[in-house]
């Protein structure tokens, strides 16, 4: 198997293991992190400034979150590559991803509470972003060859 498709696997094991705990963690505690909602916007912004309509049906619309999150975030965590250098790499692309998650969404127009809502939130949002680099590291690293 190719360094690419390892990586690749990294990066699809660490944006589901993402997904999965913004999922179950959101459902159990009232200040999780919404990073949903964000992804809702996102196409609903996306959609009306390409002219187009976004679901109106919102369990539809959650379900394209949802798979843009999972897309959007392997092609990311993809870049942890491979072999015992994944891990620093793995780690700051989670810890930068984790950043921009609670920094960003109020300037791009998508409203801050959902990931910024209390410290505990943003905590929560950065833990998140940075178990899904490390996931990713942890992948690479284990589907190298002993010469990465």
């Amino acid at each position: 198997m190719n360094n690419l498709l390892k990586a690749t696997a990294g990066g699809l094991a660490g944006a589901c293991v993402l997904t999965l705990l913004h999922e179950t963690v959101r459902r159990l505690v009232p200040d999780a992190p919404r990073m949903d909602v964000l992804g809702m916007r996102s196409i609903s912004k996306l959609m009306l400034a390409a002219g187009e309509e976004p679901p109106r049906d919102q369990q539809e619309l959650h379900s394209w979150a949802l798979v843009g999150d999972v897309i959007s975030n392997s092609v990311f965590y993809t870049l942890a590559g491979t072999g015992k250098d994944a891990w620093w790499r793995g780690a700051l692309l989670g810890a930068a991803a984790g950043a921009g998650a609670v920094y960003l969404p109020g300037p791009l127009g998508l409203g801050e509470e959902p990931s910024n809502k209390t410290t505990k939130t943003q905590v929560m949002t950065v833990g998140y972003y940075l178990m899904g680099g490390l996931v990713a590291a942890a992948v690479g690293y284990a589907l190298s060859d002993d010469e990465d």
